[in-house]
């Protein structure tokens, strides 16, 4: 376990679904606003039922609460989501340290539509690779992908 600014983070459980399900649909609101509110919510099911269960997750807590957690696929992030009320405090800083602890590199897609996220990555030290014109469901949403090592 380690800690953030206020928060400890911790291996996922079970009991986490519908906290982190909670947190994954406020914060896509806000990041990823191109998605109908219809479409979120949709897509938090496959959250609930598909993506949590086959990723590596992490949970970031504070007060004895999941603030937000990080799924990994390897060394993959398939996704870092922090609650809206709790953001700007480092918490998905962090996570993604954590991470990169365990790993040792990690890579990510995020939306370009998304202005936030790949600022966010570069501050971190993530740098593009590529980028694909189509999202993983074949939408008309450009895709950048980004990577970092962790500095030895």
């Amino acid at each position: 376990m380690s800690r953030s600014p206020g928060c400890e983070i911790r291996a996922y459980d079970g009991g986490d679904a519908d906290a982190l399900v909670d947190i994954w649909l406020a914060a896509s609101r806000i990041g990823h606003p191109f998605f109908s509110d219809a479409e979120l919510t949709t897509q938090s099911a496959l959250v609930r039922d598909i993506y949590l269960p086959q990723a590596e997750n992490w949970v970031a807590c504070c007060d004895g609460r999941p603030a937000g957690f990080i799924g990994l696929l390897d060394h993959f992030i398939g996704g870092l989501f922090i609650d809206p009320a709790m953001q700007g405090r480092g918490i998905g800083r962090a996570l993604v340290e954590h991470a990169l602890r365990r790993k040792g590199e990690l890579e990510l897609d995020v939306y370009a539509a998304n202005p936030m996220a790949p600022a966010f990555y570069a501050r971190l030290g993530f740098r593009e690779t590529s980028r694909r014109p189509n999202d993983d469901g074949g939408l008309p949403l450009e895709v950048i992908r980004m990577h970092r090592r962790r500095e030895v």
